[in-house]
């Protein structure tokens, strides 16, 4: 079931920036380890960034890292991901996921999570 809400997404020129916002509209997420993926056609599912439940505590894929930034605000409920120097090969639907009782690197490898969202669409245009 979907429980988060993305949105941020859109068209823009390579070397472009986006930032993409997670929301969880009447649940708290303060204590649950967050993430973003990403899928693009024919592709199968992959890890971007991870955030820990303070957001002490971060880790991205190697095409994410020095790129994008993720964040959050257990005050909002909210969590973001900054994406800069964005390639065409960035293109994807990108989702938001929300572990509970997990940690970053067990985030990383499950397939299935407690909580995610139904995406929104990143086209980087070359």
């Amino acid at each position: 079931q979907v429980q988060l809400v993305e949105s941020g997404g859109g068209l823009v020129q390579a070397g472009g920036s986006l930032r993409l916002s997670c929301q969880a509209p009447g649940r708290s997420f303060n204590l649950y380890v967050m993430g973003w993926f990403r899928q693009a056609p024919g592709k199968e599912r992959e890890f971007v960034a991870a955030i820990n439940w303070s957001g002490g505590s971060t880790y991205y894929s190697d095409s994410a890292k020095g790129r994008f930034t993720i964040s959050r605000d257990n005050a909002k409920n909210t969590m973001s991901l900054e994406m800069n120097a964005l390639k065409p090969e960035d293109t994807a639907v990108y989702y938001c996921a929300a572990d509970a009782e997990s940690s970053i690197g067990t985030m990383i490898h499950r397939r299935e999570h407690d909580y995610w969202g139904q995406g929104t669409q990143v086209t980087v245009s070359s």
